[in-house]
């Protein structure tokens, strides 16, 4: 019998964690067991301790924004070794032998498996994955800030890469949180010009802090009619309606707008305001192990991470309230200890 993981957990939609344990049969041939040291909170973790996406087990473990040390490798297990600090993000395994496994995108994977849907997240003192979707952090980034970078951190920054940002080109940031204020950090570094667009006043001067080199209202229509044509890329990073077809209008000739924030409303946009000037409207999940890796050298490089504000994991509700509560500057670490 393996040695039971100590986590926390909630038994039905929207209960307190509570302290649970369980365990987690042989590790696998092709698994690494992870002590957790630090686990980030994410909004994804909110949504199926509720239940709105209509996936989640009960009793139920939240986290998937994870840094911690190798404890145990499985026999097959490459490429990494008992000590080595990793991070763990929202998959922790896939096929690696479909077409999108062979072709680099293994977040694509259709049987990929998710790391807090049907099995046990990171709110806990261990959690295990596939050694693949591990990812080395380098010595440069520290632990307790590092955890939202394998969730919200990679999913700002796959679209830089698959869109094929340019140093020179023109962006705008929708949203100033916990997603917005990393991509705001990779794209001045990845020397673009970059625009906030924030319905918040009392976030400007902290955009301009973050990388911005413009604030301009998301909200103020005629402000975004003056932007017109101006912009190559735009990433959508809130979860709320906008007038999107002004954001349309503000993209330059073959310029895209790109989500990431999972806006509920259908995007109503007119077929000719695309067609015109040659324009594509996208989205995308986080990123494959390999671009996860990438982003995490360029963090290093540049010395990026995200701002976190840090509770002990025997305060996992009193972060969580604090996060639905929209207090969040940007986003919430927990630091593993002992749920007894």
């Amino acid at each position: 019998m393996s040695q039971p993981i100590r986590a926390w957990a909630a038994t039905a939609a929207k209960s307190a964690l509570q302290p649970f344990e369980y365990d987690p049969g042989p590790l696998g041939d092709e698994q690494v067991e992870i002590a957790v040291e630090f686990c980030g909170i994410c909004h994804s973790d909110l949504s199926m301790l509720d239940n709105d996406w209509g996936r989640t087990r009960y009793p139920f473990v939240p986290g998937h924004e994870i840094v911690g040390r190798i404890v145990a490798c499985g026999p097959q297990v490459k490429g990494r070794q008992v000590g080595q600090r990793v991070g763990l993000g929202w998959f922790s395994a896939s096929c690696l032998h479909c077409g999108s496994c062979m072709g680099g995108d293994h977040h694509l994977c259709a049987n990929g498996e998710e790391t807090l849907v049907g099995r046990h997240g990171g709110f806990a003192d261990r959690v295990r994955a596939h050694w693949a979707w591990a990812i080395p952090l380098p010595e440069a980034l520290a632990s307790a800030s590092s955890g939202p970078l394998f969730c919200g951190g990679i999913t700002v920054f796959n679209p830089i890469v698959i869109a094929g940002v340019k140093p020179t080109d023109r962006v705008g940031v929708v949203g100033i949180g916990g997603l917005g204020h990393m991509a705001l950090a990779f794209l001045r570094h990845w020397g673009c010009e970059v625009t906030a667009f924030t319905s918040s006043e009392s976030k400007r001067n902290e955009a301009l802090a973050l990388g911005a080199h413009k604030v301009v209202s998301s909200r103020d229509r005629s402000e975004l009619k003056r932007l017109a044509g101006q912009f190559d890329f735009i990433l959508v990073t809130v979860n709320v309606p906008l007038d999107w077809g002004l954001f349309i209008s503000a993209l330059a000739p073959k310029g895209r707008l790109h989500f990431v924030g999972g806006v509920l409303e259908p995007i109503e946009l007119a077929a000719f305001s695309l067609i015109g000037g040659q324009k594509s409207i996208g989205g995308s999940p986080l990123g494959s192990p390999a671009t996860t890796a990438t982003m995490l050298d360029f963090c290093a490089r540049h010395a990026i991470a995200p701002q976190v504000e840090r509770f002990p994991m025997a305060q996992v509700n009193e972060a969580l309230d604090h996060l639905r509560a929209g207090k969040a500057r940007y986003r919430v670490v927990l630091k593993a200890g002992s749920p007894a």
